[in-house]
C-alpha cells in the first residue's frame, strides 16, 4: 500500500512539472517571440574573406536590419546639456546621420513641442539627412507613445533600432525602453545624446544597460556599418572618420604628404 501511495506521488509530481514547464512557455514575451521567429538571416557582407557565423551575425549591427532614430535634437533643449560639450554632441549627431545615409539605413526624426521652448530640429540635419522621415507629435514625451512614430518604424519591417536624442533619461530612455519591451532590438548611442548633468546621463545608462538595451558611440556605429575597407565607397567612409576624429584625419594628412614626398623626385 505504501509502494502505491510513492507511486502517485511521483507521477502527480511529474504531471505538476510538466504543467509548470508549459506555463513557462506561455509566459514569455509575445514580442520576443516573435522577433526570434521573424528574424531573417543576414545578408552575406561583401568586402570580407570570412563570413560570420548565424551566432556571431547577430552580435554586429547589421545595415539591411536597421532603421535610425533621432529623437529631439532640439535647439531649446540643448541649451540644458551639461554631460558634453554642445559642439561635439552637434557634430556626432550629423556624422551619425551621415553614416545611416552611406549604409542607406532609413532615419525616422521627431521633436516634442517644435514651437514652443525645446526649440526646432538641429538645422544640419536637413542636410546631413536628406531621406530622413519626420514624424510630427501630438504633445506626447515619449516618441514610442506617438502612433504615428510607432507605425514609422513598423514600417520599414526592420527590428533593430539605433536611438539618439535629447535627453538622454527621458527622449531616448522611454522609447528605447518601450521599443526593447516590444521586441526590439535597441542600441542607444550615448554620445550623440545629450543630459542636464553627468548623473542623469550615468543613472540612465544603468538603467537602459540593465533593461538589455546596448550603449555605443558614434564611432562605434561607423565602424560596425562599415566592415571592410574593400568596398567602392571606402572613400566616402575615410571622409566621415575625419569628420568625427579631427585626429584622424591629421594622421591622414601626415600620411598622405609622407606618400607625396616619397614618390618626388629626389635633388
Amino acid at each position: 500500500m505504501r509502494s502505491l501511495k510513492v507511486k502517485r506521488m511521483v507521477a502527480l509530481t511529474g504531471v505538476a512539472l510538466t504543467a509548470l514547464v508549459g506555463l513557462g512557455v506561455l509566459m514569455q514575451s509575445p514580442p520576443a517571440l516573435a522577433q526570434a521567429r521573424d528574424a531573417a538571416p543576414a545578408a552575406p557582407i561583401p568586402g570580407i574573406s570570412r563570413q560570420p557565423s548565424a551566432a556571431a551575425a547577430k552580435v554586429l549591427l547589421d545595415p539591411n536590419d536597421t532603421v535610425l532614430l533621432l529623437l529631439d535634437h532640439q535647439t531649446g533643449l540643448f541649451q540644458t546639456v551639461k554631460d558634453v560639450p554642445l559642439p561635439e554632441l552637434r557634430a556626432n549627431t550629423v556624422v551619425l546621420a551621415k553614416i545611416a545615409e552611406l549604409a542607406k539605413v532609413p532615419i525616422i526624426t521627431t521633436a516634442s513641442e517644435p514651437n514652443g521652448s525645446n526649440g526646432p530640429l538641429m538645422s544640419e540635419l536637413a542636410q546631413a539627412a536628406p531621406s530622413a522621415k519626420y514624424v510630427a507629435r501630438k504633445g506626447e514625451v515619449s516618441a514610442w507613445d506617438n502612433a504615428d512614430f510607432v507605425n514609422a518604424v513598423k514600417a520599414t519591417g526592420r527590428k533593430t533600432l539605433i536611438m539618439a536624442g535629447v535627453w538622454t533619461s527621458v527622449c531616448v530612455a522611454f522609447p528605447a525602453l518601450q521599443a526593447k519591451a516590444d521586441g526590439y532590438k535597441v542600441y542607444a548611442v550615448m554620445d550623440a545624446s545629450g543630459d542636464m548633468s553627468e548623473m542623469a546621463s550615468q543613472t540612465t545608462l544603468a538603467r537602459m544597460t540593465q533593461a538589455g538595451i546596448i550603449p555605443v558611440t558614434t564611432n562605434v556605429v561607423m565602424c560596425e556599418m562599415q566592415r571592410t575597407w574593400a568596398r567602392p565607397d571606402a572613400a566616402r567612409w575615410g571622409a566621415l572618420y575625419n569628420e568625427l576624429v579631427p585626429n584622424y584625419r591629421a594622421v591622414a594628412e601626415s600620411y598622405q604628404r609622407a606618400q607625396e614626398a616619397a614618390k618626388a623626385p629626389q635633388k
